[in-house]
């Protein structure tokens, strides 16, 4: 499967999606950034291949060879990144899902209706629009209404809300322990044990060692959690919202 991540508005969580979401249950896919300002997955330790917006000739020839691949577009090369994809006719087929990730502002939701609309224009058909909603509160349907109803009443793209991020410390902390969810479920090492082992004045060591084990504990729900959303993510189940425009 070969998956872009993709939003005009920036901060939404393209690199979260990509590097916690999609990586670990995508076959090692390969990971394309295509980014020059902002945090990749490079800073989270994933292996990538980063270009930019105007260079989509290479990643298309990338692809045509790939059977699993995610393209995390950065904001500040997607305009590039549609136009460039665009000389290459039909370029958009090599592309598997476009999946939007979303926040619960209303420039993010405005931004992801004109992200939908680009996509559409470009010819790519609305079952391979995804919406992912993250940093979710509580409530999916009563945050993201206006993604939720546009997706209703046009049907140019499928938006589940069961593909949801829920808001939680975890991506926060992993960004500074510059490490994946993957990273932390993989370490074996019993930090409750080595707290118990540790000098009692070695403040710094201890820290570390609460912080590992905190991660870990964090991680394990939140990666369960993920499981759902992928699932959710690329399931064509009857409670995905799709308009009846196009039905």
């Amino acid at each position: 499967m070969k998956v872009a991540v993709l939003n005009y508005t920036g901060s939404v969580g393209k690199t979260v999606a990509a590097s916690h979401l999609l990586a670990p249950r995508m076959n090692n896919a390969r990971i394309f950034a295509i980014e020059s300002t902002n945090e990749t997955a490079a800073d989270l330790g994933l292996d990538i291949d980063q270009l930019r917006g105007e260079q989509f000739g290479t990643l298309f020839r990338e692809l045509l060879m790939l059977q699993d691949a995610i393209v995390d577009v950065g904001a500040s090369n997607i305009e590039d990144f549609l136009t460039h994809m665009n000389r290459y006719e039909d370029a958009y087929e090599e592309l598997d899902y476009f999946a939007l990730p979303v926040i619960n502002t209303g420039k993010a939701q405005r931004e992801t209706i004109k992200t939908v609309a680009a996509l559409a224009e470009l010819g790519v058909a609305p079952d391979r629009i995804r919406v992912l909603f993250n940093r979710v509160d509580s409530n999916v349907e009563d945050e993201f209404l206006p993604i939720i109803a546009y997706a209703e009443k046009t049907g140019d793209f499928t938006a589940n809300p069961r593909a949801a991020i829920y808001e939680n410390e975890v991506f926060e902390l992993l960004a500074n322990a510059r490490c994946t969810i993957s990273d932390v479920l993989a370490d074996q090492t019993d930090y409750r044990t080595l707290l118990r082992q540790a000098d009692t004045t070695d403040r710094d060591r201890i820290a570390q060692l609460s912080n590992m084990h905190a991660l870990r504990a964090l991680a394990r729900p939140v990666d369960r959690q993920l499981n759902a959303a992928f699932a959710a993510l690329f399931d064509d189940a009857t409670s995905i919202h799709k308009g009846s425009a196009h039905d």
